[in-house]
């Protein structure tokens, strides 16, 4: 229930807050998000790090809510990210904005027990992921192939950090 209530509101915010005129212009940032949002999935699926989890009805597992956060929420939430963002030195602030306001849902949602962290994964490691993942996310925009580059490394560094099967080839 409250997946379809978070959809409700994302597709709120959507028809409220993006100028839909200019969905062509967000769209290869949304999807250069969504892809490293389920390659990860597609990864981590046996060893994940953080995951989601329905308290409400069984069949509503950690894919479902995963393919509805991307295929949704993410979207939404980048285009209005990139749509307003402003210049000078107010982009730091509105950067920590964005990623307090994903700081402090996903919180709330693992006190609720509806996000679950996972092998070494915590609150600090996800406060640093949305620092890197609003500043990738904006440098996508502006310098796509950059951004991949710089993607590559940070890929890297999860990986040897958290997935196991990096540990065993020491």
């Amino acid at each position: 229930m409250y997946l379809l209530i978070v959809m409700v509101v994302y597709i709120l915010f959507a028809k409220v807050f993006i100028d839909w005129k200019r969905w062509k212009e967000f769209y290869p940032t949304v999807q250069y998000y969504i892809i490293c949002n389920l390659l990860y999935n597609f990864i981590f699926y046996q060893h994940t790090l953080w995951r989601y989890k329905a308290v409400t009805v069984s069949w509503l597992n950690h894919t479902i809510i995963e393919i509805a956060f991307s295929l949704f929420i993410l979207p939404v939430v980048i285009m209005m990210y990139l749509q307003y963002f402003p210049k000078g030195r107010k982009k730091y602030f509105y950067i920590g904005i964005w990623v307090a306001y994903f700081s402090v849902i996903e919180w709330i949602f693992t006190k609720k027990g509806l996000f679950v962290y996972e092998n070494g994964w915590n609150g600090w490691w996800s406060l640093l992921f949305n620092v890197i993942s609003f500043v990738i996310i904006r440098l996508h925009y502006k310098r796509p192939a950059f951004a991949m580059m710089i993607s590559i490394p940070i890929i890297i560094i999860l990986l040897y950090f958290f997935h196991p099967a990096l540990h065993e080839l020491k």
